[in-house]
């Protein structure tokens, strides 16, 4: 067990902690751009296909997130 908790499992930690984060910032991120794009467009002018759009941009937007904020605070933890 104590293994676990080494440097030679950094990446098994930063895949979990990203995979944990992850559902968390997207939505954060997509509730954000839907309420801005509505502010700037208009209730009408945001259909169910916009919406689709922008929760894959924000997929996108929260997996580069989640990786590099997990990569840099699991080197922070395992630092020799």
């Amino acid at each position: 067990m104590e293994t676990l908790f080494s440097t030679e499992y950094k990446w098994l930690w930063v895949g979990a902690l990203g995979l944990c984060l992850f559902p968390f910032v997207r939505k954060l991120i997509w509730v954000m751009t839907v309420r801005n794009h509505i502010r700037k467009a208009g209730e009408q002018n945001v259909d169910d296909d916009e919406k689709r759009r922008l929760k894959k941009r924000a997929g996108f937007t929260a997996f580069f997130l989640c990786f590099v904020f997990s990569l840099v605070y699991m080197n922070l933890l395992f630092k020799p």
